[in-house]
């Protein structure tokens, strides 16, 4: 099947509009399943329920399992249970009555064996295993009233019709409506007819690896043998390596773009530090020098900062607003909620009280003739650092000059919102994204490949550690009895519930419930705060808990991000072992703020399943984020560890992230070298790579060549 379909546009960074010029010779793997023999409407609707659309999307199906079809003894050698593969002859067919199943016997001259149907198509039974024919059936073998029989065999054929039964048959994940056979038979096809593609590959690195050919790689990967497969390693290098290039071509676009100097004189950051409580830490100053040095270059800067719970990267970055003002522009700094924009907003106001800097607040809350006024004063540039939600960058918020764009919890955004920094700016703004989930090295080369990365490890002087410990839930009526000795001292604390409400599907604890519950012994001290709350209810119940008026918050995971109270002493998380490690740690920093000591208590419900122990256990050894992040990345993968929906990871179909890290950082050492030596890709390899971009969907990234 060779003939041409349509290219059609194929996205990796949403938000890219154009219409690639896919290679010729990718068409045929662009194919609707359609196409292929045995897939017709019906087929091919339970196919794209599996995410099956395309001819490729067969080849990126791999096997989940294998099916060992090499017993082949004799009938009355064979053992009850086992897959059997034996060659019969059909002696008879028996019609059953009422309930009974259709029987065939069969018979290979040492035993008989019945074939069983139940709802049979007699028809089609009678043209398939025809009385007196011979035929090769394998499927599972069982004895009923000492009697051999089969029911429904996996496979029949002819033994003259050229067609075999091979010895390890691999298997699909099927979906209702689509049977094994049809779904092998369609990756076969989709394999035999996948085309020689150009050597994308460098020579000595498929030598040292003894990495197979492209196309050899494919079929290997749908050629299972005696064990579970997983992709090969040269198809994992492929799709690791199409991600780090695209990555690095947007990364060179942008930087390309240019820049402007920005060169603070010190007259308000000066200031600033003379009202901070504290010296900052040698950390902090590092990734300050780091960010202040890509500022004042002619190069775009576009640079990720790390920082763990409480390690201060606020403050970090509103010095570098401060030099951006200093300089004559604007800074804009987003927040993924209303709640923590405005937060922000107040504490950076409280810390720039009494200098020059100008900041305000926008966010969708905002309205009429208020909204109106923020919105004249920042084009008249008489606000410096704007902060506020995604919407700050939305149609009809004009920036006079805006020279730094800010996104804290970067982690929440994705490659093609670092993009659309760029349109509020007459001249490329430089970026400056912050997070305050430490991430893996794998992760930051995946998903933030496109950056330069900065770590705050140090936290600032003051902090004391919180002392974690492990409790079962039955110890909740004495945690409670504590609570009341904490809460009479003057401390604040949380109480972290997994849910909103209690629900049918569900017995794990219910905000809204152990709200009510702890109010029996609290009263109106016991606050409530949750996603599903208005959000004036919600920043109306934090700013009650911030100023003292209640003293317990019960929460849900709402306060995970930003919530500022350093009298807040205590931290209870119900249902830990739910919780993903990065998640426990996040909350856990809600605590331990100010120069108190604080204490966070994991509850459990036993029994614990070795993943949850190992997790508690980690929280209980350590609060060194990095290593927590490590550790959590090992235990649950990237997906759930920065959420997938929302990390702006690319999606691998192949490649496993936990498993390829070494490969990962060869294709991303790969990817640089690449683009040093051939910039264009306009060189025989170059050319390969192209087709690589548009086999994985990275196409997106060839606009960032200067002739693609």
């Amino acid at each position: 099947m060779t003939g041409k379909c349509q290219p059609t546009p194929c996205h990796v960074f949403r938000g890219a509009h154009y219409a690639p010029m896919r290679p010729e010779v990718l068409f045929p793997l662009f194919q609707p399943v359609t196409g292929l023999r045995g897939v017709g409407p019906r087929v091919a609707a339970a196919m794209e329920r599996l995410g099956v659309t395309r001819v490729l999307d067969l080849l990126w199906l791999l096997p989940t399992g294998v099916v060992d079809r090499s017993y082949r003894p004799a009938l009355e050698d064979a053992e009850p249970g086992r897959i059997i593969t034996v060659e019969v002859e059909v002696t008879e067919h028996r019609i059953g009555r009422g309930r009974q199943p259709y029987r065939i016997f069969v018979t290979d001259g040492s035993a008989t064996m019945a074939l069983i149907y139940f709802h049979p198509r007699k028809d089609w039974l009678q043209r398939v295993l025809p009385q007196g024919a011979r035929r090769v059936i394998s499927g599972k073998l069982e004895v009923f009233n000492d009697q051999l029989q089969m029911p429904h065999p996996d496979h029949v054929i002819d033994p003259g019709s050229g067609e075999t039964i091979p010895e390890n048959e691999p298997v699909y994940p099927l979906t209702a409506g689509l049977a094994g056979k049809t779904l092998r038979q369609a990756v076969e096809q989709a394999v035999e007819m996948t085309p020689e593609l150009p050597e994308w590959q460098d020579a000595a690195w498929l030598a040292s690896r003894s990495f197979p050919g492209w196309r050899e790689a494919v079929r290997e990967a749908h050629a299972p043998m005696a064990v579970v497969q997983s992709a090969p390693p040269r198809l994992a290098y492929d799709e690791l390596l199409a991600n780090q290039l695209a990555l690095s071509l947007v990364r060179r676009s942008l930087k390309r773009r240019g820049g402007r100097r920005i060169e603070g004189d010190g007259r308000l950051s000066g200031p600033i530090r003379e009202r901070l409580p504290f010296a900052l830490t040698q950390a902090q100053e590092g990734a300050l020098s780091e960010i202040l040095a890509d500022m004042a270059s002619q190069h775009r800067m576009l640079r990720l900062v790390q920082g763990d719970v409480g390690s201060g990267k606020t403050v970090v970055a509103l010095l570098a607003a401060a030099a951006a003002t200093e300089a004559g522009l604007q800074t804009a700094m987003m927040a993924p909620t209303e709640v923590l924009a405005r937060q922000h907003a107040r504490s950076l106001q409280e810390t720039t009280e009494g200098t020059a800097l100008r900041i305000a607040c926008l966010t969708g809350r905002d309205k009429g003739s208020a909204r109106k006024a923020i919105l004249a004063q920042l084009a008249a540039g008489e606000i410096d650092l704007l902060v506020g939600t995604h919407a700050l960058f939305q149609e009809g918020v004009d920036f006079a000059d805006l020279g730094l764009a800010i996104v804290d919890e970067q982690h929440r955004f994705g490659v093609h919102q670092r993009m659309m920094l760029t349109d509020k700016s007459k001249r490329p703004a430089d970026i400056l994204v912050m997070t305050a989930t430490p991430i893996p090295r794998t992760l930051a080369m995946t998903a933030y490949g496109d950056m330069d990365v900065s770590r705050i490890a140090e936290r600032p002087p003051g902090r004391t550690p919180v002392d974690t410990r492990v409790l079962p839930a039955g110890r909740m009526p004495e945690i409670i009895d504590r609570l009341k000795e904490a809460l009479a001292r003057g401390e604040r604390a949380y109480w972290i519930c997994p849910l909103v409400e209690e629900t049918d599907e569900s017995d794990l604890a219910a905000a809204e419930a152990r709200h009510r519950e702890l109010q029996s012994h609290f009263g109106d001290r016991a606050g409530l705060v949750h996603g599903r709350m208005k959000p004036e209810a919600k920043d109306a119940a934090l700013q009650a808990f911030a100023d003292g008026e209640t003293s317990l918050l019960v929460a849900t995971t709402v306060v995970e991000v930003g919530v500022d109270v350093p009298e807040a002493t205590i931290m209870v998380i119900e249902e830990a072992q739910n919780f993903g490690l990065a998640q426990l740690h996040q909350l856990r920093g809600r605590v331990g703020r100010g120069s108190r000591k604080s204490t966070c208590l994991l509850l459990y419900r036993a029994p614990l399943g070795e993943t949850a122990r190992k997790r508690l256990k980690t929280m209980r050894d350590t609060d060194d984020g990095f290593r927590i992040a490590e550790e959590d990345f090992q235990l649950r993968g990237a997906g759930e560890l920065l959420g997938t929906r929302q990390s702006g990871l690319p999606e691998m179909k192949l490649a496993v992230l936990e498993r390829d890290h070494d490969l990962l950082a060869a294709a991303h050492d790969d990817a640089r070298l690449i683009l040093d030596r051939d910039p264009e890709l306009k060189s025989e390899r170059g050319e390969a790579l192209r087709v690589l971009l548009y086999l994985f969907e990275r196409d997106a990234a060839i606009r960032y060549l200067g002739s693609g």
